[in-house]
This record gives structure tokens, C-alpha cells and sequence, in this order.
């Protein structure tokens, strides 16, 4: 095992690769080690423990928000990422804020953990959209979870959503509207 957490951590992508896949064969006993990893000063072996232990079934999802707090962009994507694979209710608030996040990859992996956290989420996210923290791209996203979760709750802000001044919006909003089978929006002529 020490082997393999050195070349995992060995700035060698393809020796770092290789270890990875033997210590999440190892399962639920690498985990403490992967652990004491996530406090390394070093952003690339913080990414490394926690992109191996979002893996193992076992992983503890409290580790995966933390992640989400992370200085380093890239593990906070793993974290989101993890999170994908392990969907926890409690995770949602830490999912939300990173909506709000500069990087684009880092939306877009929130939008999938909210997404695969699946209901839990929607009132958390219709909340969320009466802030003043959701807006531009927050506000796309946060309207894009909603549509791919499909939950009925959902349908007013949804139905708001297509008045707004935005293609993708709208978009994400007829999406959610048509998988909810209310892809026919009726207009009131004056």
C-alpha cells in the first residue's frame, strides 16, 4: 500500500492513475490514509486523495462538502464531482454555493451533484432563486438542476422563468416544463 500512495503522489499522471485504481480496489481500509492526505499543503495530493476516495463506496460524504470550501478550484471539482457518484441531501447547501462559482466546470458538476441528489434539492433551489446571489450564470444553473430533476414543486418557477430576458433560461425552462409534460404553455391574448 505505501507503494501505491507514493505513486500516487508522485506528479507521474500515468504511475498516479495506476496506484488510484489499486487503492480503490483496496475499498473501505485505504480510506484513512486518503484522509490524512486531504489536509497536504499540496493542492495536486489533496486532489489525488480525494478523487480516489470519492471511488469508494465507503467515503464519507462529509469529506466531499469540505472539499467543496477548498482553495484549490480542482479539488473542489473533484468534490462536486464525488458528489455525483454519492448524492447526500446534506450536501445541497454546499452544492448551491457553488453555483455562484467563477469556474465553469465547477457549475456545471454542482448542477449534476444537485441534480442527482434528485428532490431533496428542489426546495433548497427555489429558495436559492429569490436570493440576490442568483443571478447570471448562478441563475441559469440553478434553473437547469430544477429542469433535470423534474419535480412538479418546481413548475411555478419554471413557468416564471420563461418571462425572463434570457435564452438559456428559457431554454432550461421549456426543458423542464416538457419533461414535466407541460410542454404545451398556453398564452393569454389580449
Amino acid at each position: 500500500m505505501k507503494e501505491e500512495i507514493i505513486n500516487l503522489l508522485s506528479g507521474d499522471e500515468a504511475l498516479a492513475e495506476t496506484a488510484m485504481k489499486k487503492l480503490i480496489e483496496r475499498g473501505a481500509i485505504i480510506l484513512p490514509v486518503l484522509v490524512e492526505l486531504l489536509d497536504s499543503p499540496n493542492p495536486d495530493h489533496r486532489w489525488w486523495a480525494l478523487s480516489t476516495a470519492a471511488q469508494i463506496n465507503e467515503v464519507d460524504v462529509d469529506w466531499l462538502i469540505a472539499g467543496l470550501d477548498d482553495e484549490s478550484v480542482e479539488v473542489q471539482q473533484a468534490a462536486a464531482l464525488g458528489l455525483t457518484g454519492h448524492p447526500c441531501p446534506k450536501a445541497v447547501p454546499a452544492l448551491i454555493k457553488s453555483l455562484c462559482a467563477p469556474d465553469s466546470m465547477l457549475v456545471t458538476l454542482a448542477v449534476n451533484g444537485l441534480s442527482s441528489i434528485g428532490s431533496d434539492a428542489v426546495p433548497s433551489l427555489l429558495e436559492f432563486l429569490s436570493t440576490p446571489q442568483a443571478r447570471d450564470t448562478a441563475r441559469v444553473s440553478a434553473i437547469r438542476a430544477l429542469a433535470k430533476i423534474v419535480d412538479h414543486r418546481a413548475i411555478p418557477a419554471l413557468m416564471a422563468a420563461l418571462e425572463e430576458d434570457s435564452a438559456l433560461i428559457s431554454h432550461w425552462a421549456e426543458s423542464g416544463l416538457q419533461k414535466l409534460g407541460l410542454d404545451m404553455v398556453y398564452m393569454k391574448l389580449d
